[in-house]
C-alpha cells in the first residue's frame, strides 16, 4: 500500500500552505442548542476553489518532475477535484485536460474554465464519475501523462488529509469528527494524521444512501461496485471506493453512516437560514449526520466538515421539493372530481383544513380537461397532519390516489 501516515501529511501541508488558508472553525449555534453538544463547523467552503479538493491536487502536482510538468495532467471530476486541479495547473503552468460527468452542474464547469483559463480543456462524458474516471485514465496512459486521483492517489491523499493539522490547531478537545466520504481521501488523509497524533478523537465518515460505496465495502471485506449511484450529492457520488483509501478507512476510522438525500436537503436549508452558509450537497453531509443520527452524548465538542460551497443556486428549487417531501411535510394525489358543478369547491370547503396548502393543480390529460384526474401537490404544516388529510379524503365522494414518492410513477409526473 502507498505510504500515508502524519509524516506524509505534515510534507504536504508545507507545500500547500502557499495557496491555501486556514479556513475558520464557527460554533453552530442551531445545532448545538438541539443536541446539548458544542457542535463546530469546519468551513471548508471558504476554501480556494470553495473546496478541499484544492489541497490534494495542488499537493500531487507541485510535486511533478519538469519532464512530467511538460507533459500535462489528466483528472476526472465531479466539480471539486476539477477546480483543485485547473488552479494548481494555472498556478504552476502545467496544462491539463479535465473530464467530467454530464451531472455536473453548470456552475462548476464554469468555475472550472475561469480558473483554469487557457491551461484547461474540459472533455465532458455521458454518464456518472466511474465512467469518466475510466476516461480520463485511458488519456493519460495513450499521451504519457500524468493522472491527478480525486481520492485514491498517495500525494492526494495526505494533500486533503492537511485538513488535519490545520483543524487540530483550532479544536485541540474536539472527541467527535464527522467527514462526508465519497472516495474517501479526506477521510482518509485526516484520520492517518489523527491516529497518530491525537487517537482519542472518534472519527465518523458520513455517505448518503444512495452512494454509500464505503459502507459497502467494509460490509463485503473488500472494495465493491455500487449497482446504482444516486447523483444527487454530486460531490460524493462514487460508485466505489478507492483502494488506498479503503484499507485507511478500514483500518484508522471509527465507523461510516448513512443520510438520506432528503435530510441532506433539509440541512442545506437549515445552513442558509441559520448560519449564511450556502452549501452543496456534500457539504451539508457531515452536518446533517450530527443534527439527526448522533445526539447520544460523547465527550468533547462534534466537528463536522463543510466539504465543499459550489452549489447551482438553481437546483435550490429541487432541494426544497426533496426537503419538504422527507420532512412528511408534501405530498401528492391524483384527484378524480366528478362532472358536476361545485365538485372543486367541496375539496376546498371539505377535505382541505387551515394550514394545508395547494402548491400544484394541473390536469393531467391536456388535451380534454373534462376527463382524467388531476395531480394535486398538498404542503402541511405538520407531517402528523396528514392523517387526518388521508381520512377526509377517504370520507369524501371524490376518487383519490396517493402517489408514492417511491414509485417510478411519481418521477414521471413531478
Amino acid at each position: 500500500m502507498a505510504v500515508v501516515g502524519a509524516k506524509e501529511v505534515e510534507e504536504a501541508a508545507q507545500r500547500v500552505a502557499e495557496v491555501i488558508v486556514q479556513t475558520p472553525l464557527e460554533l453552530s449555534q442551531r445545532l448545538s442548542e438541539e443536541l446539548g453538544r458544542e457542535i463546530y463547523l469546519k468551513r471548508e467552503d471558504r476554501q480556494v476553489c470553495r473546496s478541499f479538493k484544492v489541497r490534494g491536487a495542488y499537493n500531487t502536482m507541485a510535486t511533478l518532475s519538469p519532464e512530467a510538468r511538460r507533459a500535462g495532467v489528466v483528472c476526472a471530476s465531479a466539480g471539486n477535484h476539477a477546480q483543485g486541479v485547473a488552479y494548481a495547473c494555472a498556478r504552476l503552468g502545467i496544462p491539463g485536460t479535465i473530464f467530467l460527468p454530464s451531472n455536473t452542474p453548470k456552475q462548476k464547469r464554469q468555475r472550472i474554465a475561469a480558473i483554469g483559463q487557457s491551461w484547461v480543456d474540459q472533455v465532458i462524458v455521458e454518464g456518472n464519475f466511474d465512467q469518466a474516471n475510466e476516461l480520463a485514465q485511458a488519456r493519460a496512459h495513450e499521451q504519457g501523462q500524468v493522472y491527478v486521483h480525486p481520492y485514491d492517489g498517495a500525494a492526494t491523499i495526505c494533500g486533503q488529509g492537511t485538513l488535519a493539522p490545520d483543524l487540530y490547531e483550532q479544536c485541540p478537545t474536539m472527541g467527535t469528527l464527522l467527514v462526508p466520504v465519497g472516495g474517501g481521501g479526506l477521510i482518509a488523509g485526516m484520520a492517518a494524521w489523527f491516529k497518530e497524533n491525537a487517537p482519542d478523537v472518534t472519527i465518523i465518515g458520513v455517505e448518503s444512501e444512495g452512494a454509500a460505496c464505503a459502507k459497502a465495502a467494509l460490509d463485503a471485506g473488500h472494495p465493491v461496485t455500487l449497482p446504482h449511484v444516486n447523483t444527487f450529492v454530486d460531490g460524493t457520488a462514487v460508485g466505489r471506493i478507492g483502494d488506498v483509501t479503503f484499507e485507511l478507512i478500514r483500518d484508522l476510522v471509527d465507523d461510516v453512516i448513512t443520510v438520506p438525500e432528503g435530510a441532506v436537503c433539509t440541512e442545506m436549508l437549515d445552513l442558509y437560514h441559520s448560519e449564511g452558509i450556502i452549501a452543496e450537497p456534500a457539504g451539508a453531509l457531515a452536518s446533517a449526520a450530527a443534527r439527526r443520527f448522533l445526539s447520544e452524548a460523547r465527550p468533547g465538542p462534534i466537528v463536522c466538515v463543510v466539504s465543499g460551497g459550489n452549489n447551482d443556486l438553481s437546483r435550490y428549487a429541487d432541494v426544497i421539493e426533496r426537503s419538504a417531501r422527507y420532512e412528511g411535510l408534501r405530498h401528492y394525489f391524483l384527484v378524480t372530481f366528478p362532472q358536476e358543478p361545485g365538485a372543486l369547491r367541496l375539496f376546498l370547503d371539505e377535505i382541505l383544513c387551515a394550514g394545508e396548502d395547494i402548491i400544484h393543480f394541473e390536469y393531467t390529460k391536456k388535451n380534454n380537461r373534462d376527463t382524467g384526474p388531476a395531480l394535486v401537490g398538498i404542503e402541511l404544516v405538520h407531517a402528523a397532519d396528514i392523517e387526518g388529510l388521508r381520512a377526509r379524503m377517504k370520507d369524501s365522494p371524490l376518487k383519490v390516489e396517493e402517489i408514492s414518492p417511491d414509485s417510478d410513477y411519481f418521477s414521471l409526473l413531478i
